[in-house]
């Protein structure tokens, strides 16, 4: 079994550590395969770099040219997954589901601890999307950006920490979700989380692409995720060859002096 976790930034150290995170929980004979779109941005923390870097995600799944079982996209709150799902002939998991559908087994209700808190409504927004809002007790910013939380990983789990244990003192929450990408590998002890266990949206998403894998099962194609029409795309995908052949952009031309 062949799974493709695809990064959502173009931040190749985080690439890796998913591959990793995702590696070790992985079963017996499942590769994981990480690939890291060819454009976008370096960290996704709004709503514009989260469109761009759907667009990203969806031409590097296409563009990738061996056989795969599954697809999991590794961005929390980002857009995309719904249009992977029209595309991709197999599952397709988002890590932002997948942690929150894990939480409900586990606790009558979790909260969520993000990168910045410019990214609380859109985690909101999937969460509603999913159906899975009503369990969610809070969405919670640690203040500290997605490249901050790879460069500095002890002050990162610092924040985090701080966050799981207000979401369980004071919001009501039995379960942590990790909300980003970038915190996977993150560990957190039980006295750091009030006793609450953490759950990793990345390490769900690989279990359960494997089971939905191994029950056979995959996206619908009834109505909503059915292949999208057949019609003329320009440029799509955007292959390395077709980008060989964009002609090099002129430089500016230098303002006319004024005496």
């Amino acid at each position: 079994m062949r799974i493709l976790v695809v990064n959502v930034n173009t931040s190749t150290d985080i690439t890796r550590a998913l591959a990793e995170q995702a590696r070790t929980v992985a079963r017996p004979g499942t590769e994981i395969e990480a690939l890291t779109p060819r454009f976008g941005p370096a960290s996704v923390e709004g709503n514009f770099e989260s469109h761009l870097a759907a667009v990203a995600v969806m031409d590097r799944v296409m563009t990738y040219d061996r056989p795969y079982d599954a697809v999991i996209q590794a961005g929390f709150g980002d857009h995309g997954k719904e249009g992977l799902q029209e595309l991709c002939p197999t599952p397709v998991i988002d890590i932002t589901e997948a942690a929150a559908h894990t939480a409900c087994l586990l606790g009558h209700r979790y909260s969520v601890v993000t990168s910045l808190d410019r990214t609380v409504p859109m985690i909101w927004d999937r969460l509603t999307l999913a159906g899975v809002s009503t369990r969610c007790a809070s969405v919670r910013a640690s203040g500290l950006g997605v490249l901050e939380l790879e460069s500095d990983p002890t002050a990162a789990a610092q924040a985090v920490a701080q966050q799981a244990r207000a979401a369980v003192e004071q919001d009501g929450a039995e379960v942590i979700v990790l909300g980003c990408g970038g915190m996977a590998g993150m560990e957190l002890t039980s006295e750091e989380t009030a006793g609450a266990p953490v759950v990793d949206g990345l390490t769900s998403a690989v279990a359960l692409a494997e089971s939905l894998v191994g029950l056979g099962l995959t996206t619908s194609r009834v109505r909503t995720f059915a292949a999208p029409r057949p019609k003329p795309l320009t440029h799509w995908p955007l292959s390395p060859a077709l980008e060989a052949q964009r002609p090099p952009v002129a430089p500016a031309a230098a303002p006319e002096s004024r005496l």
